[in-house]
């Protein structure tokens, strides 16, 4: 088995850095990320595992929790700091940030150092979820593949304002009037 650029590979359930291609994710300078997704790569099915490169000054996602899925993150080299709710925290290498599920651990990574802040970053891959975002307001929606997971997979997505809601009966022929 090889991947794109055709490095052997000695077994599906292993995988090495060096043998796969780095996706380049985030927008704008403030949301920019290097990621490799490890876990998929191995075939691993309820565990999510990517590694992440954040540059100088960067944050990988908007603050964020989930309903469902579960968060860690394993500092391999550099320094940072992660926002745990309200709190924000110094990382460095060998630090280990649990981010389970729910609003009290809304969570971000922050490289506001001078080099590359390098970690794993793990997940369960529970394939329905939702996703809030306090700092904007927002709410994802996430079904058939966990967030981060085969898009392929997934038959619903959407990101909506939190409090944009609806009567449950609103847009359905209920035969009134």
């Amino acid at each position: 088995m090889t991947d794109a650029d055709d490095v052997p590979r000695r077994h599906p359930q292993v995988v090495n850095l060096d043998e796969l291609h780095a996706s380049i994710g985030g927008k704008g300078p403030r949301y920019a990320f290097t990621r490799k997704q490890l876990g998929a790569a191995a075939g691993a099915q309820q565990l999510g595992v990517s590694y992440m490169e954040l540059p100088p000054g960067a944050r990988a996602w908007p603050r964020h929790f989930h309903a469902a899925n579960e968060e860690g993150l394993y500092i391999l080299e550099g320094r940072g700091r992660v926002r745990l709710g309200e709190v924000e925290v110094e990382v460095r290498a060998g630090d280990y940030v649990a981010m389970p599920a729910g609003p009290a651990h809304a969570h971000q990574t922050i490289n506001d150092s001078d080099e590359p802040l390098r970690y794993l970053c793990m997940s369960t891959m529970v394939p329905t979820d939702l996703a809030v975002y306090p700092d904007s307001n927002k709410v994802g929606v996430f079904a058939g593949a966990a967030p981060g997971g085969a898009k392929a997979a997934r038959f619903l997505e959407g990101f909506f304002r939190h409090g944009a809601r609806v009567d449950y009966w609103d847009g359905e022929d209920t035969g009134e009037g």
